[in-house]
């Protein structure tokens, strides 16, 4: 389980679902943009909730590992949504081409220039 701290509030949340918030948080920032999510969490004082969360360029999130009696919080739809989301802010990378691919594609080029 991760405490997160955030915008002077402290809830709790499962290990994963902490560390794709921050990723996608992280992702968010490098782009300047925000966004707001719900994450399941619960609260200082045990009750469960989902915990609204507005993430942009100047969040400052802490999360810490910590020993709670009590079910792991889990959500594997929005640990997927989160993914997913990061992954389409992720720099794109060039994609290398293969020598086969590359001699098909030379031999087009010289066939279109007969």
């Amino acid at each position: 389980m991760r405490r997160i701290v955030y915008a002077g509030s402290t809830f709790y949340t499962g290990d994963t679902l902490a560390e794709t918030l921050l990723e996608y948080a992280r992702a968010l920032a490098r782009h300047g943009i925000a966004d707001t999510v719900f994450v399941p969490g619960r609260t200082t004082q045990g009750d469960y909730d989902r915990v609204e969360l507005l993430l942009g360029p100047a969040s400052q999130i802490v999360s810490e590992p910590v020993e709670l009696m009590g079910a792991e919080l889990e959500d594997a739809d929005l640990v997927a949504h989160l993914q997913e989301l990061t992954e389409q802010l992720a720099p794109r990378k060039p994609q290398t081409e293969s020598a086969e691919e590359a001699d098909e594609t030379d031999a087009r080029d010289y066939d279109e220039r007969l």
